[in-house]
């Protein structure tokens, strides 16, 4: 399974354009696409992709510590997490609030629950 559709990747990298061209603003966007383990409680919600394939969002590998963050694309599909499964996209999942927001709820409540 591809972990990034094309239309996905388009939007994320046009994300990542935007916050750059702000030259250290940013705007709190939505996240794109949600990842997490399949037999695990690691969750990622990313928002933009830079040309390097390096994924920012946030991150949650299920310590109660869930922050905002870098995360390499590659890395996460090579990832093998049991059972010969690896990280997975959420087919169904669709933002409802901008990662800033989603980042608050998730450190009131110690984990993404989106």
């Amino acid at each position: 399974m591809v972990l990034i559709r094309k239309i996905d990747e388009q939007k994320l990298r046009a994300n990542h354009q935007r916050n750059a061209a702000l030259n250290g603003e940013t705007i709190d966007l939505e996240p794109v696409v949600k990842f997490f383990n399949p037999v695990g409680a690691a969750t990622w919600l990313i928002s933009e992709l830079d040309d390097d394939g390096i994924a920012f969002g946030l991150c949650d590998l299920g310590f109660g510590e869930p922050e905002l963050g870098y995360v390499s694309i590659a890395e996460l599909a090579g990832l093998k997490v049991g059972f010969g499964l690896g990280i997975e996209r959420d087919r169904h999942f669709e933002a409802r609030m901008t990662l800033g927001e989603y980042a608050a709820e998730a450190r009131e409540k110690g984990s993404i629950t989106a």
